[in-house]
């Protein structure tokens, strides 16, 4: 009987045990394994290196421990210190060991802290590195004032190889994942990789083929192309190809959008542009100008410069907007044709005024 009470206590013990499970570590000798309060999914993120101090700060702030002092207890045990922390985005799943957590802001080999997440980084529809610089410093640490002058600075264009004018001609604009903690001349150093794998030996063949002579003038024809037809990339290689006949033949390029990016943005939401506008003194005008314009007249997508190395096989010179709302364009050869195509696009404008 006192044999089968003993057996009987032994195995309550061992319910008891179960349950509390503090208790059964403890008579092993172990202690319970912290985890991280949070229920759901935590986005932490650091501009800059946190110091220890800051992290743990952060963290319960953010709710995601219940002890600082907890914390500073296991990073201690860890032999984890201020120089060895990575800023950036972190995101903190429910349940996560406190050794865990803590390991996941230590950077590792290739610089990055070990659960550091990218962000993405988008810039489209830019018209100057300004606008870049305004759109980037929504998505990484560095501020926008930052951004535009490391951009443009002396050391940037000395290192790159770009002058002032010709740096927008750098900047490749497309969804790209960084890490949240760039600064700016990291973000610069990265877009000059992107414009160099950009720029292969096939594209630097193709660059001299259509009679180019810089990857920034390919981009600024690029950039004009676009600025004319930002909509049907069916157009951007026929466009192409009659910028560059125009340029074969020693024509002035007469586009329209490089006059109004003499107006900065003045010019905006003016239907209508007249022989005013376009009698501007300014480098980009190519109504004044013989060529090219010094550099892009905006930050201009990879697929645009890829249509101006394959242009088509056109004659085409002249280009006029077609009388609807379609967004294409009549294109010809002929001087006659074009007249009237002018002709046929003024009389329709005018009824819609």
């Amino acid at each position: 009987m006192i044999k089968k009470i003993g057996i009987v206590l032994f195995i309550l013990a061992l319910v008891l045990a179960a349950v509390n499970y503090e208790f059964i570590l403890n008579a092993l000798g172990g202690e319970k394994p912290t985890r991280t309060i949070n229920t759901v999914e935590a986005r932490m993120l650091f501009r800059e290196d946190p110091t220890l101090d800051e992290l743990v700060t952060a963290l319960h702030a953010k709710k995601v421990i219940a002890s600082m002092d907890e914390a500073r207890a296991m990073a201690k045990e860890l032999k984890l210190t201020d120089d060895q922390l990575e800023g950036g985005k972190y995101v903190v799943l429910p349940g996560t060991t406190l050794e865990n957590l803590l390991l996941g802001f230590k950077r590792g080999e290739d610089g990055r802290g070990k659960s550091e997440v990218l962000v993405n980084v988008i810039f489209n529809n830019c018209r100057d590195l300004n606008d870049v610089a305004k759109n980037v410093s929504i998505c990484i640490a560095a501020d926008s004032a930052s951004l535009s002058e490391s951009l443009l600075s002396v050391e940037t264009l000395t290192k790159y190889g770009f002058a002032k004018a010709q740096m927008p001609a750098m900047i490749l604009p497309k969804k790209y994942e960084m890490e949240f903690d760039t600064n700016a001349e990291e973000f610069v150093a990265f877009m000059a990789s992107k414009f160099k794998e950009f720029w292969t030996p096939e594209r630097m063949q193709k660059l001299n083929a259509v009679g180019l002579r810089s990857q920034s003038q390919a981009v600024t024809v690029a950039s004009i192309v676009y600025s004319e037809q930002g909509r049907i990339k069916e157009e951007w290689p026929i466009i192409s190809a009659l910028y560059l006949n125009r340029m074969k033949k020693g024509m002035k390029l007469q586009s329209d959008p490089t006059f109004k990016y003499c107006w900065g943005h003045e010019l905006d939401d003016v239907q209508i542009l007249t022989a005013k506008h376009r009698d501007i003194d300014c480098a980009y005008n190519t109504y004044k100008i013989n060529g090219l314009p010094p550099g892009p007249i905006c930050i201009t997508p990879a697929k645009v410069v890829d249509a101006v190395l394959n242009r088509a096989d056109v004659d085409y010179i002249y280009m006029c907007a077609k009388p609807d709302f379609s967004g294409e364009h009549n294109f010809t050869a002929s001087d006659k044709q074009h007249i009237n195509n002018a002709n046929a696009y003024q009389k329709w404008i005018r009824t819609q005024i």
